[in-house]
């Protein structure tokens, strides 16, 4: 069992560059420079927050949850936690994390997962997938369905079983929750506020996550 490693910020939102609210089940992105803070924070508790990392310069080196693992040598992500891309290089290190945990095995929901893992009637629901690709399409031609890799589920419980599966289990988040993150290069940062509701991950409720941003 995995020890939850809880570490607060004395970070402080007035003296923040930037602040978003994400509403349930939409989607964001933007460019961190290198050094600068982003805080995701779980406003109401128990919301999944799916992301993605890309190197802003180099949009190919995208995030990848294997070799992250496999270099931390934890299926989770805390404190201490450093996010790598394909390359192997470090895109942001998690600095405070007020939750404990995060999954980056589970996947971000889409269309045809719905139906697998839930009913065929659920084929037309929003999903992250098709969150994902709204987003990336704002950025002309850089981006395709190709860049879009196993994610981060910041907030989502998501525990190992003792065979090696993995079971979608009730959050371990709470209100006020948030995870920091600190780019070592620029960054670029695709969240799809998770619109899930036939899973326990937001306890089936969508409810809206905030960003905010400061200076390194």
């Amino acid at each position: 069992m995995t020890v939850l490693k809880r570490v607060e910020s004395d970070r402080t939102p007035e003296a923040a560059l930037y602040r978003a609210v994400i509403g349930a089940g939409d989607g964001w992105i933007r460019d961190i420079e290198a050094g600068q803070v982003l805080r995701i924070v779980d406003m109401e508790g128990n919301q999944a927050a799916d992301t993605l990392f890309y190197d802003a310069d180099a949009p190919e080196d995208h995030y990848c949850a294997v070799t992250t693992v496999t270099r931390q040598g934890n299926a989770y992500l805390t404190t201490g936690s450093v996010l790598r891309g394909e390359s192997g290089s470090g895109l942001v290190e998690i600095i405070a994390d007020t939750c404990g945990r995060h999954d980056t095995l589970g996947g971000s929901c889409s269309a045809q997962s719905n139906t697998v893992r839930y009913a065929h009637d659920k084929l037309s629901m929003h999903n992250c997938r098709d969150t994902f690709m709204l987003q990336l399409a704002g950025r002309g031609d850089s981006y395709s369905k190709r860049d879009l890799a196993p994610n981060v589920n910041f907030f989502m419980n998501v525990p190992l079983t003792p065979d090696g599966g993995l079971t979608f289990a009730d959050g371990i988040s709470s209100p006020g929750a948030y995870v920091e993150l600190r780019a070592l290069r620029r960054t670029t940062v695709l969240i799809s506020n998770c619109p899930q509701l036939n899973n326990p991950c937001n306890a089936y409720n969508p409810t809206p996550i905030e960003v905010i941003i400061w200076e390194g």
